[in-house]
């Protein structure tokens, strides 16, 4: 099978790509998912989705280590279905800061800038409250505001006003300090992932050939031109040619694919019996993720949902999101949120705090998510621009063996004081007369910290991944960059990167929006370059 176009990947970009790029009848594109359909009811229940930490073959699971200064070994986990992580995800909907785009513009990449991603951002959006002009109207990815209000949310919300944080209906405005509920992509009560937003509405296309359960291990290349992609499915090689190869499979799994494919860091690829196609040493370098230096519980007197997720309530709750769209198992994983700042001479936020109106056992593991039986609520979160850079890379040429992840938390020192001082500002919310007026008292860390260097190693032992990670295969216009402004990989011909990996910088927030945003811009040079070539 030969396609104009060849997309690795059924996540957040990788839906908006083969949406954009199939609207011409004319080209013939084919998007190739390594796990199944999202047929599995836990996809579509919004806060169904710790259930699906209980099917592996919904997930790519990695096992990673943390690093910098910590000895402490942690799983990593990836959508593995149609939408990717965006059917496996919190649906929180924020946008990152204009002033991370801007930058890459002003950094060289002049196709991109704030210009052209809120554009994109307006382009995908069909805003609950209407569009303006910042927010989108009549776009595929339905966005919802929280409905009506929750106790615990609303005394998160007045805490952050007693330090100086204003209240804001719309977090992704560009007036970024404050606090308020956050946006979700939940439609009806029901999750709205890049393939249902994105692929679902036109899986008629004649021209769209959408391929399930095929792991692609490899790109093939005549020379240095990208021709086709291969790997298996049910123990049988499938092999499919395109004109022009896209990865869009993700943070992790785009640069292994450019690696096992000749692409990379020429020792690396030396040390695995891998010929080399060009010697493109960052790739699977720059791994910068928001880790979850923040960690937050408090007990409460009332108003949590710990007790609407077991037992007779559990049942309740899950007809009311089956036949009304209603209830706590209808919403995001959060329910409000907050930007702040560390320190006040900041041009912007560097802090992002999550409010979620529940508490978990911490005796449990992340993917258990267990919730405790006593009111509680949790605040979570993270800087939002670290320094520290990590790395993957293989550990053989087999597509199904585990690569070595470097996360490198905390490993730049220029991380330390702004990651103290993000869960100081936090842990100063529980002492405001909004929380106090609900009990709060800190069950976790519940630690009278004697220094910073204290608090600083306490959070190298329990931060966790945010699940945000980007920068891998980054895009510049420098010489080590792995992709130029239009997401070509530098070295060959024929083959783009186009989701996390390329964006060169952190967002400032979590990064499914900007993906969906970035897929779209995308998109936008991909017919750009194709109209150039048919015009001569």
């Amino acid at each position: 099978m030969t396609f104009d176009y060849v997309i690795v990947g059924a996540g957040s970009a990788g839906c908006v790509l083969a949406n954009r790029l199939s609207e011409d009848p004319a080209v013939r594109v084919a998007i190739i998912e390594a796990g199944p359909r999202d047929s599995n009811m836990a996809i579509h229940m919004p806060r169904g989705f710790p259930k699906i930490y209980q099917h592996p073959d919904l997930l790519w699971r990695y096992d990673a280590k943390v690093g910098g200064g910590s000895n402490r070994d942690e799983m990593w986990i990836r959508g593995r279905t149609l939408g990717g992580s965006s059917s496996v995800n919190g649906m929180v909907y924020v946008r990152g800061h204009p002033q991370d785009y801007d930058g890459w513009h002003d950094a060289g990449l002049t196709e991109w800038g704030w210009s052209q991603m809120l554009a994109a951002f307006r382009a995908i959006e069909n805003h609950e409250l209407g569009g303006d002009e910042m927010r989108g109207s009549g776009g595929p990815l339905d966005i919802s505001v929280y409905s009506g209000r929750n106790e615990l949310a609303e005394a998160f919300i007045g805490a952050a006003e007693e330090l100086g944080l204003p209240r804001r209906d719309d977090l992704n405005r560009e007036a970024r300090d404050g606090a308020g509920y956050y946006f979700r992509t939940i439609h009806r009560g029901s999750r709205n992932s890049a393939a249902k937003a994105f692929l679902k509405p036109i899986r008629n296309r004649s021209n769209l050939t959408v391929i399930t359960d095929l792991t692609i291990d490899r790109i093939l290349f005549d020379g240095h031109r990208a021709v086709a992609v291969a790997g298996q499915r049910d123990g049988e090689e499938a092999k499919i040619g395109g004109r022009e190869i896209v990865l869009s499979a993700g943070v992790l799994n785009s640069p292994l694919l450019l690696q096992r494919s000749g692409v990379g860091p020429a020792d690396l690829l030396r040390r695995h019996g891998i010929p080399i196609v060009a010697d493109r040493r960052e790739v699977g370098k720059n791994l910068r993720d928001h880790r979850g230096t923040i960690g937050i519980q408090l007990r409460v007197n009332r108003g949590s949902l710990n007790r609407e997720f077991s037992g007779p309530r559990l049942i309740a709750n899950v007809l009311r999101q089956q036949l009304l769209g209603k209830g706590p198992l209808a919403d995001a994983a959060f329910e409000a949120g907050a930007y702040f700042r560390t320190r006040p001479e900041l041009d912007r936020p560097d802090g992002q705090l999550f409010m979620g109106a529940f508490s978990v056992d911490g005796t449990k593991s992340f993917t258990e998510t267990v919730l405790e039986r006593d009111h509680g609520m949790m605040i979570g979160g993270y800087i939002l621009r670290p320094h520290s850079a990590g790395s993957i890379e293989i550990s053989s040429q087999n597509a199904f063996k585990d690569p070595l992840i470097e996360a490198n938390v905390l490993g730049d020192p220029r991380d330390h004081q702004p990651a103290i001082d993000a869960l100081k500002f936090a842990r100063r919310l529980t002492g405001t007369n909004a929380l106090r007026r609900l009990g709060a008292k800190e069950t976790a860390p519940a630690i009278d910290f004697a220094n910073d260097e204290e608090m600083l190693n306490y959070i190298r032992q329990t931060s966790q991944p945010g699940i945000h990670a980007t920068g891998t295969c980054r895009m510049g216009v420098d010489a080590d960059a792995v992709l130029d402004g239009r997401l070509r990989v530098k070295g060959v011909e024929g083959l783009r990167v186009v989701d996390c990996s390329a964006m060169p910088t952190q967002v400032s927030g979590n990064t499914n929006g900007p993906a969906m945003a970035f897929g779209y811009r995308a998109a936008e040079l991909l017919l750009e370059d194709q109209k150039a070539v048919l015009t001569g």
